[in-house]
């Protein structure tokens, strides 16, 4: 497990080997520490703008001792797996642009506010709570129903907030963003009986219905 201070102080050391800006949004069990949702986390959850940064930022990692990890054995067959730097029980998942099934869309950027900058050259922009709840639902790993509880408790949730980034997340060309998000609350509420709003999943669900006719419409013809 990384705490937050173990967390910060190795950005303090990256930050200070990076030979030029690199901009970097915090997801996952890294952003619920800034956002003081968690005490520590399994790996470092982190999202770049492109190829180039993200290689830079691993050959910083590789210097300090990180080894490169095939992400198959914890993402399966899934797209858009990330590139996975372990050393000893610590973990760095890096994704470019999109997060397995979801793309990481403009709003979900404007939204992250939080801004922190680990020496002249290491910005990390750390995802709004929301934003960091669909992203749960793209990983879907063992541990992400329980943080997506813990936001749930810990923050007052604008549900209309993450159905509308579903909705942003099909017209951006994913099919599935609507019936993962659908699927993972439903199992949000039979775990944990987490108060998820009947209009949300029923939003979700005529949502769905009406894609799926649309489909039939199209193939029909």
């Amino acid at each position: 497990m990384i705490s937050l201070g173990r967390q910060t102080n190795l950005f303090i050391v990256i930050g200070k080997r990076l030979k030029r800006k690199i901009n970097v949004y915090a997801i996952g069990g890294t952003a619920m520490m800034f956002l003081g949702l968690k005490e520590s986390t399994l790996d470092i959850d982190l999202v770049f703008e492109n190829q180039k940064d993200r290689a830079d930022f691993k050959e910083v990692i590789k210097s300090i001792g990180y080894e490169e990890m095939n992400s198959f054995k914890i993402y399966g067959g899934r797209e858009n797996r990330p590139e996975m730097m372990t050393l000893g029980d610590e973990r760095f998942d890096l994704f470019v642009d999109n997060v397995v099934d979801f793309v990481f869309s403009d709003s979900i950027k404007k939204r992250a506010k939080q801004l922190h900058q680990f020496g002249d050259n290491f910005l990390l922009k750390i995802a709004d709570p929301h934003d960091v709840f669909v992203m749960k639902c793209a990983t879907y790993r063992t541990k992400d129903l329980n943080d997506a509880n813990s936001i749930v408790i810990n923050t007052e949730v604008n549900w209309d907030l993450i159905v509308n980034e579903a909705k942003n997340q099909k017209e951006l060309g994913r099919e599935r963003a609507i019936l993962d998000l659908g699927y993972f609350l439903e199992q949000l509420e039979l775990k944990f009986k987490a108060p998820v709003p009947k209009k949300v999943l029923d939003e979700l669900w005529r949502m769905l219905k009406k894609q799926a006719d649309k489909k039939d419409g199209k193939s029909g013809r």
